[in-house]
Protein backbone atom coordinates (compact mmCIF):
# COMPACT_ATOMS: atom_id res chain seq x y z
CA UNK A 1 0.00 0.00 0.00
CA UNK A 2 1.07 3.27 -0.75
CA UNK A 3 1.21 6.82 0.41
CA UNK A 4 -1.76 7.77 -1.29
CA UNK A 5 -3.79 5.46 -0.07
CA UNK A 6 -3.06 5.57 3.32
CA UNK A 7 -3.60 9.30 2.94
CA UNK A 8 -6.99 8.45 1.43
CA UNK A 9 -7.80 5.06 3.93
CA UNK A 10 -7.04 7.88 6.86
CA UNK A 11 -9.65 10.75 5.15
CA UNK A 12 -11.87 8.16 5.05
CA UNK A 13 -12.11 7.14 8.46
CA UNK A 14 -11.97 10.73 9.45
CA UNK A 15 -14.83 11.24 7.83
CA UNK A 16 -16.65 8.95 9.22
CA UNK A 17 -15.82 9.99 12.45
CA UNK A 18 -16.65 12.83 12.04
CA UNK A 19 -20.06 12.14 10.44
CA UNK A 20 -20.63 9.98 13.75
CA UNK A 21 -19.31 12.73 16.35
CA UNK A 22 -21.90 15.36 14.76
CA UNK A 23 -24.43 12.97 14.68
CA UNK A 24 -23.76 12.17 18.68
CA UNK A 25 -23.58 16.05 19.65
CA UNK A 26 -27.12 16.62 17.07
CA UNK A 27 -29.12 12.94 18.60
CA UNK A 28 -27.97 15.03 22.63
CA UNK A 29 -29.34 18.32 21.75
CA UNK A 30 -32.19 16.60 20.30
CA UNK A 31 -32.77 14.43 23.48
CA UNK A 32 -32.35 17.78 26.06
CA UNK A 33 -34.74 19.64 24.07
CA UNK A 34 -37.25 16.84 23.91
CA UNK A 35 -36.79 16.69 27.71
CA UNK A 36 -37.55 20.37 28.33
CA UNK A 37 -40.46 20.54 26.12
CA UNK A 38 -41.78 17.36 27.85
CA UNK A 39 -41.42 18.38 31.51
CA UNK A 40 -44.20 20.40 31.78
CA UNK A 41 -46.76 17.56 30.56
CA UNK A 42 -45.50 15.71 32.57
CA UNK A 43 -45.25 17.64 35.63
CA UNK A 44 -49.19 17.99 34.67
CA UNK A 45 -49.87 14.18 34.11
CA UNK A 46 -48.31 14.08 38.23
CA UNK A 47 -50.14 16.43 39.62
CA UNK A 48 -53.21 15.46 38.16
CA UNK A 49 -53.11 12.28 40.10
CA UNK A 50 -52.10 13.98 43.80
CA UNK A 51 -54.71 13.62 46.12
CA UNK A 52 -53.00 15.10 49.09
CA UNK A 53 -53.73 19.10 48.40
CA UNK A 54 -56.31 20.64 45.32
CA UNK A 55 -53.87 23.60 45.23
CA UNK A 56 -50.68 24.35 43.79
CA UNK A 57 -47.29 23.22 45.87
CA UNK A 58 -43.63 23.83 45.37
CA UNK A 59 -43.10 19.71 44.50
CA UNK A 60 -43.29 17.99 41.40
CA UNK A 61 -43.49 14.33 43.15
CA UNK A 62 -47.18 13.75 44.79
CA UNK A 63 -46.70 12.40 48.21
CA UNK A 64 -50.12 10.43 47.95
CA UNK A 65 -51.51 8.69 44.74
CA UNK A 66 -54.74 7.95 43.28
CA UNK A 67 -57.82 8.58 40.63
CA UNK A 68 -59.55 11.27 43.07
CA UNK A 69 -59.29 14.17 40.71
CA UNK A 70 -60.69 11.98 37.62
CA UNK A 71 -63.46 11.03 39.74
CA UNK A 72 -64.15 14.44 40.85
CA UNK A 73 -64.56 15.13 37.55
CA UNK A 74 -67.04 13.09 36.41
CA UNK A 75 -69.04 13.28 39.99
CA UNK A 76 -68.76 17.12 40.54
CA UNK A 77 -68.16 18.89 37.57
CA UNK A 78 -69.95 18.92 33.97
CA UNK A 79 -66.35 18.38 32.91
CA UNK A 80 -67.52 15.07 30.13
CA UNK A 81 -70.61 16.83 29.26
CA UNK A 82 -68.16 19.57 27.86
CA UNK A 83 -66.03 16.75 26.66
CA UNK A 84 -68.28 15.72 24.46
CA UNK A 85 -69.71 18.68 22.90
CA UNK A 86 -65.84 19.12 21.89
CA UNK A 87 -65.46 15.87 20.51
CA UNK A 88 -68.78 16.45 18.07
CA UNK A 89 -67.46 19.81 17.19
CA UNK A 90 -64.05 18.12 16.18
CA UNK A 91 -66.04 15.18 14.26
CA UNK A 92 -68.31 17.49 12.59
CA UNK A 93 -65.47 20.31 11.83
CA UNK A 94 -63.65 17.82 10.32
CA UNK A 95 -65.91 16.16 8.15
CA UNK A 96 -67.27 19.22 6.82
CA UNK A 97 -64.06 21.40 6.41
CA UNK A 98 -62.68 17.94 4.28
CA UNK A 99 -65.75 18.15 1.86
CA UNK A 100 -65.59 22.20 1.53
CA UNK A 101 -61.45 22.73 0.95
CA UNK A 102 -61.18 19.34 -1.01
CA UNK A 103 -63.65 20.45 -3.54
CA UNK A 104 -63.12 24.06 -3.55
CA UNK A 105 -59.17 22.84 -4.45
CA UNK A 106 -59.93 20.16 -6.93
CA UNK A 107 -62.17 23.07 -8.96
CA UNK A 108 -59.51 25.87 -8.51
CA UNK A 109 -56.53 23.30 -9.23
CA UNK A 110 -58.32 21.48 -12.59
CA UNK A 111 -60.55 23.91 -13.87
CA UNK A 112 -60.13 26.91 -15.59
CA UNK A 113 -62.81 29.52 -15.42
CA UNK A 114 -63.56 33.41 -15.85
CA UNK A 115 -62.81 35.12 -12.79
CA UNK A 116 -60.21 32.19 -11.36
CA UNK A 117 -57.29 34.08 -10.66
CA UNK A 118 -59.40 37.43 -9.04
CA UNK A 119 -61.47 34.81 -6.91
CA UNK A 120 -57.88 32.97 -5.77
CA UNK A 121 -56.84 36.96 -4.88
CA UNK A 122 -59.74 37.69 -3.15
CA UNK A 123 -59.60 34.67 -0.66
CA UNK A 124 -55.98 35.41 -0.06
CA UNK A 125 -56.25 38.96 0.82
CA UNK A 126 -59.63 38.13 2.75
CA UNK A 127 -58.27 35.26 4.67
CA UNK A 128 -55.62 37.92 5.86
CA UNK A 129 -58.07 39.76 8.46
CA UNK A 130 -58.48 37.84 12.11
CA UNK A 131 -61.33 36.29 12.45
CA UNK A 132 -62.38 38.26 16.01
CA UNK A 133 -63.15 41.18 13.76
CA UNK A 134 -66.83 40.06 13.14
CA UNK A 135 -67.32 38.34 16.40
CA UNK A 136 -69.97 41.22 17.53
CA UNK A 137 -71.76 40.55 13.96
CA UNK A 138 -71.68 36.74 14.20
CA UNK A 139 -72.83 36.98 17.98
CA UNK A 140 -75.75 38.78 16.69
CA UNK A 141 -76.84 36.96 13.61
CA UNK A 142 -76.40 33.51 15.98
CA UNK A 143 -78.43 35.25 18.92
CA UNK A 144 -81.41 35.69 16.87
CA UNK A 145 -81.21 32.20 15.65
CA UNK A 146 -80.60 30.94 18.75
CA UNK A 147 -77.76 29.18 18.38
CA UNK A 148 -75.73 30.58 21.16
CA UNK A 149 -75.87 29.27 25.18
CA UNK A 150 -76.55 25.69 25.06
CA UNK A 151 -76.72 25.60 20.97
CA UNK A 152 -73.46 27.26 20.90
CA UNK A 153 -71.69 24.31 19.57
CA UNK A 154 -73.94 23.84 16.54
CA UNK A 155 -72.94 27.60 15.76
CA UNK A 156 -69.53 27.02 16.36
CA UNK A 157 -69.43 24.34 14.06
CA UNK A 158 -71.20 26.38 11.21
CA UNK A 159 -68.54 29.56 11.73
CA UNK A 160 -65.40 26.48 11.52
CA UNK A 161 -67.15 25.03 8.65
CA UNK A 162 -68.63 28.35 6.93
CA UNK A 163 -65.15 29.92 5.85
CA UNK A 164 -63.10 26.77 5.78
CA UNK A 165 -62.79 26.49 1.71
CA UNK A 166 -60.40 29.46 2.07
CA UNK A 167 -57.97 27.46 3.20
CA UNK A 168 -57.74 25.95 -0.20
CA UNK A 169 -53.85 26.49 -0.40
CA UNK A 170 -51.91 23.47 0.75
CA UNK A 171 -54.54 20.96 -1.27
CA UNK A 172 -54.58 22.44 -4.31
CA UNK A 173 -50.58 22.28 -4.34
CA UNK A 174 -51.15 18.78 -3.57
CA UNK A 175 -53.68 18.03 -6.58
CA UNK A 176 -51.38 20.48 -8.92
CA UNK A 177 -48.66 17.04 -8.27
CA UNK A 178 -51.05 14.92 -9.70
CA UNK A 179 -50.99 14.53 -13.62
CA UNK A 180 -53.99 15.75 -15.28
CA UNK A 181 -53.40 13.18 -17.79
CA UNK A 182 -55.16 10.94 -15.39
CA UNK A 183 -58.51 13.07 -15.51
CA UNK A 184 -58.08 13.61 -18.99
CA UNK A 185 -58.22 9.46 -19.57
CA UNK A 186 -60.89 9.29 -17.67
CA UNK A 187 -63.06 11.68 -19.39
CA UNK A 188 -62.43 9.87 -22.76
CA UNK A 189 -64.19 7.08 -21.12
CA UNK A 190 -67.11 8.88 -20.41
CA UNK A 191 -66.44 9.85 -16.00
CA UNK A 192 -68.18 12.87 -15.09
CA UNK A 193 -66.05 15.63 -12.82
CA UNK A 194 -67.52 13.97 -10.21
CA UNK A 195 -66.76 10.89 -11.09
CA UNK A 196 -63.19 12.18 -11.51
CA UNK A 197 -62.90 13.67 -8.52
CA UNK A 198 -64.28 10.61 -6.74
CA UNK A 199 -62.96 7.76 -8.50
CA UNK A 200 -59.45 8.66 -9.69
CA UNK A 201 -57.89 12.03 -7.53
CA UNK A 202 -59.40 11.19 -4.23
CA UNK A 203 -57.65 7.34 -3.90
CA UNK A 204 -54.35 9.33 -4.92
CA UNK A 205 -55.22 11.88 -2.13
CA UNK A 206 -54.64 10.11 0.95
CA UNK A 207 -51.83 12.22 2.36
CA UNK A 208 -54.28 15.72 1.83
CA UNK A 209 -57.33 14.26 2.95
CA UNK A 210 -56.14 12.69 6.45
CA UNK A 211 -53.52 16.04 6.79
CA UNK A 212 -57.06 18.15 6.15
CA UNK A 213 -59.07 16.33 8.81
CA UNK A 214 -56.49 16.14 11.42
CA UNK A 215 -56.31 19.96 11.30
CA UNK A 216 -60.40 20.46 10.98
CA UNK A 217 -60.63 18.06 14.08
CA UNK A 218 -57.78 19.52 15.96
CA UNK A 219 -59.22 23.24 15.77
CA UNK A 220 -62.26 22.97 18.52
CA UNK A 221 -59.86 21.47 20.79
CA UNK A 222 -57.97 24.62 21.20
CA UNK A 223 -60.76 27.48 20.35
CA UNK A 224 -60.84 29.75 23.28
CA UNK A 225 -61.93 33.13 22.07
CA UNK A 226 -65.25 33.01 19.79
CA UNK A 227 -66.31 30.04 21.93
CA UNK A 228 -66.47 31.58 25.08
CA UNK A 229 -68.13 34.88 23.38
CA UNK A 230 -70.99 32.42 21.75
CA UNK A 231 -71.50 30.25 24.79
CA UNK A 232 -71.57 32.94 27.70
CA UNK A 233 -71.27 31.08 30.78
CA UNK A 234 -73.37 28.30 29.61
CA UNK A 235 -72.41 25.21 31.10
CA UNK A 236 -74.24 22.93 28.95
CA UNK A 237 -72.64 24.55 25.31
CA UNK A 238 -69.27 24.75 26.60
CA UNK A 239 -66.29 23.13 25.23
CA UNK A 240 -63.30 21.77 27.14
CA UNK A 241 -61.25 25.29 26.44
CA UNK A 242 -63.93 27.40 28.21
CA UNK A 243 -64.79 25.47 30.90
CA UNK A 244 -61.00 24.69 32.13
CA UNK A 245 -60.48 28.22 32.34
CA UNK A 246 -63.09 28.44 35.00
CA UNK A 247 -60.72 26.58 36.84
CA UNK A 248 -57.60 28.65 36.67
CA UNK A 249 -59.60 31.97 37.79
CA UNK A 250 -58.04 33.38 41.20
CA UNK A 251 -61.16 31.81 42.94
CA UNK A 252 -60.88 28.50 41.89
CA UNK A 253 -57.67 27.91 41.39
CA UNK A 254 -56.42 26.75 44.65
CA UNK A 255 -59.69 24.57 44.64
CA UNK A 256 -59.25 23.00 41.14
CA UNK A 257 -56.02 23.22 40.33
CA UNK A 258 -55.23 19.01 40.59
CA UNK A 259 -58.47 18.51 38.38
CA UNK A 260 -57.50 20.88 35.79
CA UNK A 261 -54.55 19.26 35.88
CA UNK A 262 -56.45 15.91 35.03
CA UNK A 263 -58.87 17.35 32.76
CA UNK A 264 -55.60 18.55 30.64
CA UNK A 265 -54.65 14.96 30.42
CA UNK A 266 -57.91 13.58 29.33
CA UNK A 267 -58.31 16.43 26.73
CA UNK A 268 -54.98 15.83 25.06
CA UNK A 269 -55.48 12.10 25.17
CA UNK A 270 -57.57 12.26 22.15
CA UNK A 271 -55.36 14.59 20.19
CA UNK A 272 -52.31 13.05 20.74
CA UNK A 273 -53.39 9.40 19.62
CA UNK A 274 -54.76 11.23 16.19
CA UNK A 275 -51.70 13.10 15.62
CA UNK A 276 -49.57 10.28 16.65
CA UNK A 277 -52.02 7.51 14.44
CA UNK A 278 -51.68 9.84 11.41
CA UNK A 279 -48.12 11.72 11.44
CA UNK A 280 -46.82 9.89 8.20
CA UNK A 281 -49.66 11.24 6.53
CA UNK A 282 -49.43 14.34 8.18
CA UNK A 283 -45.91 15.30 6.82
CA UNK A 284 -46.84 13.89 3.51
CA UNK A 285 -49.74 16.41 3.40
CA UNK A 286 -47.50 19.04 3.97
CA UNK A 287 -44.44 18.52 1.62
CA UNK A 288 -46.86 17.11 -1.10
CA UNK A 289 -48.80 20.10 -1.46
CA UNK A 290 -46.29 22.96 -0.41
CA UNK A 291 -45.84 23.85 -4.49
CA UNK A 292 -46.05 26.79 -6.18
CA UNK A 293 -49.60 26.23 -8.41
Amino acid sequence: MNKTDNQIKKTGLGAKASKRLGNTVIYIILSVITVIWLFPFFGILLESFRVERPDQVNYLIPKDFGFDNYIKLYKETDFFKWFINTGIMGICTAIFQTLFILMMSYALSRLRFKGRKFLMNFMLVLGMFPGFLTMILIYKVFYELGLTMEMAPVGLIIVYCASSAMGYYVSKGFFDTIPKSLDEAARVDGATRFQVFYKVIMPLSKPIIIYTILMGFMAPWGDFMLASYLIHENSAGMNVAVGMYKWVSKTNLNTHYTMFCAAGVLVAIPVTIVFLCLQKYYVEGVTGGAVKG
